[in-house]
């Protein structure tokens, strides 16, 4: 049994409030708190006198709530932010990989074999749209069946020339007028509806299993209509010849290459690295580091970089291929793939054209701060170039893949997958509509590849400023010509022109390193000393007080009402308990509740004379504590008679 005074300090605690985390209702936790607690705001909202001074002390509390909240999500924004810093080095730099190409890729007069029946029909287009006639074609035929590459497919997809808005158009092979049909897709309506009626030139394309789905591609030029006429026939061409074979159709290092210097030295083609460009053909890089040797200089200026001069030979380009003369060039690293279709720049003919470069590293943040790729290992697209990741071969690996996955074979233009096969008529007769169409769904972001493909966060950078001067000079150009026939007159059996000729300088402007990366703006350190800022101006609140808003506010309060949900449980099922037996329902523990007392204010634990004090009820009020019963303080005797031999004792 447990002693009196035990009995007494039980049922005194169990009648009176309890306070502080273990306060019966959120309304007494709350109240405590706000007593007991370091934020100053809370403690004026309960002490304040009149409902005014307590409206605004609680509107500026959640004001100051509210500041804080905001504050502190700013600083979490910016966190994640960088900030950007430039260090400018001077240094003797390496020098970057030249990439030059002849913009015609391949010798039109070792190709006319391979183009004679397209260059026919180019040129009954010619005559027949525009009345263009160069007199009788000479067409050579002593390859064999190799000139029949794709006359078959040229009657399936002829330049059409339309009539009026209907519909109707004039095949270019028949002459005859007919009327397209199936659906047909604008490639860009706006150009059809603004432009005249006989100034639309175009072509249709049909899927080859179903002829009612065509995408009609026209032009309000006749020169970009054939021009990309020409380029979708030749592409067919080129991917059916082997590689080893367009090789020796395109130009050697001694064809392109006059001369060369280097940093003041004289060089020569054992310093170019030839490498096969599906449109460009042979091009040749300078500096490709693939011997292990990365040269560099020392001195900045056009003196010390390298100074080329190309042979060209314009008479030999092709006339419907392309339309301009020179060659292309691009400045990488020798780990990057020279993308020269993309970012290449063009060199003029019968010019000086002086590069000078600014050389630039950079370096992101990856992941939080951006979305970029270190090696582009997380990213899932096959690199299909064999070089250091970027943008642009992600976006056309992804390009190709969907290529091979959607047409069955992959797009002239770009590396093959492993196992695929280059897109050609005879085995894949519906690869230009398929092609055409997937191109489309790619320019308007629906394949998902620029969502997939992310840029690189580090980078080397060259930029690059151009000039371009008359060469040779008209006092110098007798002798200069002469002298260059006559170092390469073995190879070149006529006189030079300066058409033919170009003349590239590519050199550091300066000798400095500018380095731009990025850094963390923020630190853990720093973004917690702003939070503490922030409590402490707006709550006057620490890292303490923190804790102690978590523990009251979560754990406190989620205890309560777990209490209170399961005091009201546990009444229920007894209740229903004592109804099947048939016994009256008994008060509960919520209705045996202590409430507030103002004699025990405190926290002490209560005592004989706390309860001796209490106050006596009063009517219609709630009812309170019940005084203990103190029965157990009387003093009884064991024995209801007195015993005689005690009477005589006290006589005595």
């Amino acid at each position: 049994a447990m002693a009196p005074g035990k009995k007494i300090t039980a049922k005194i605690k169990k009648t009176l409030p309890v306070t502080g985390p273990q306060a019966p209702t959120l309304s007494e936790l709350m109240k405590w708190y706000c007593l007991n607690t370091n934020t100053h705001g809370c403690r004026r909202i309960v002490v304040s006198r009149g409902r005014l001074r307590r409206f605004i002390w609680i509107l500026l509390t959640l004001s100051a709530v509210g500041l804080i909240l905001w504050q502190c999500a700013e600083l979490l924004m910016n966190y994640y932010s960088a900030s950007v810093s430039v260090t400018v080095q001077f240094q003797k730099l390496p020098f970057p990989a030249v990439t030059i190409c002849n913009i015609n890729p391949y010798k039109y007069s070792a190709m006319k074999d391979y183009l004679s029946e397209l260059d026919k029909e180019t040129k009954n287009a010619l005559e027949t749209f525009y009345g263009f006639s160069e007199g009788k074609s000479k067409v050579r035929r002593s390859v064999g069946d190799r000139n029949t590459t794709g006359s078959e497919f040229f009657k399936q997809i002829p330049l059409l020339k339309f009539e009026d808005f209907s519909r109707t158009v004039t095949d270019l092979r028949s002459g005859q007028k007919r009327k397209i049909e199936g659906n047909v897709f604008h490639k860009d309506s706006s150009i059809v509806n603004s432009g005249e009626s006989n100034d639309i030139i175009g072509f249709q394309l049909c899927d080859a299993n179903n002829s009612s789905e065509c995408a009609l591609y026209t032009f309000s030029s006749g020169v970009n209509a054939i021009q990309e006429w020409y380029k979708l026939h030749y592409m067919n061409i080129m991917a059916q010849i082997p590689l080893e074979t367009k090789e020796k159709l395109s130009y050697s290092a001694d064809d392109l290459l006059l001369t060369c210097f280097f940093d003041g030295l004289s060089c020569d083609k054992r310093h170019f690295t030839r490498f096969h460009h599906p449109l460009h053909g042979n091009c040749y890089t300078f500096n490709s580091g693939e011997n292990g040797t990365i040269l560099s200089t020392s001195t900045g200026g056009s003196e010390y970089g390298l100074q080329v001069v190309l042979y060209i030979d314009e008479a030999d380009y092709n006339p419907f291929l392309v339309t301009s003369t020179g060659a292309k060039i691009i400045v990488h690293d020798q780990n990057e793939y020279p993308f020269i279709e993309d970012i290449g720049t063009e060199i003029e003919t019968a010019a000086a054209t002086s590069i000078g470069m600014h050389f630039t590293r950079s370096r992101k943040l990856s992941k939080p701060y951006s979305d970029c790729t270190e090696t582009g290992a997380d990213i899932p697209v096959e690199n299909l170039y064999n070089k250091s990741y970027s943008l642009q071969i992600c976006l056309h690996s992804c390009f190709q893949k969907a290529m091979v996955d959607s047409c069955g074979c992959a797009q002239y233009a770009q590396p093959l997958p492993a196992g695929a096969e280059y897109c050609n008529y005879k085995k894949n007769p519906n690869w230009m509509y398929c092609y055409y169409r997937l191109h489309e769904k790619f320019v308007k972001e629906q394949l998902g590849c620029q969502q997939i493909c992310k840029d690189a966060c580090s980078f080397k950078e060259w930029a690059l400023t151009t000039s371009i001067a008359q060469w040779p000079s008209t006092v110098s150009e007798d002798w200069m010509l002469r002298v260059l026939s006559w170092d390469k007159g073995q190879k070149i059996n006529k006189k030079l022109n300066k058409t033919d000729l170009a003349n590239l300088m590519v050199f550091y402007k300066d000798l400095n390193e500018r380095f731009i990366s990025e850094n963390p703006a923020n630190t853990l350190v720093i973004l917690l000393s702003n939070f503490g800022g922030q409590l402490g101006l707006w709550m006057s609140c620490s890292v303490v007080c923190v804790i102690e808003i978590v523990e009251v506010f979560f754990i406190d309060s989620l205890s309560i009402v777990m209490r209170r949900r399961w005091q009201k449980t546990k009444k229920w099922w007894n209740d229903r308990k004592r109804e099947q037996v048939g016994k009256p329902s008994q008060a509960s523990d919520l209705d045996r509740e202590g409430h507030d007392n103002p004699v025990c204010i405190d926290e002490d634990l209560p005592t004989f004379n706390t309860a001796l004090r209490l106050p006596l009820p009063q009517e219609n009020h709630l009812p309170r504590t019940p005084p203990p019963n103190y029965s157990t303080l009387r003093l009884e005797t064991a024995f209801t008679e007195q015993l005689p031999d005690t009477l005589d004792v006290g006589q005595h």
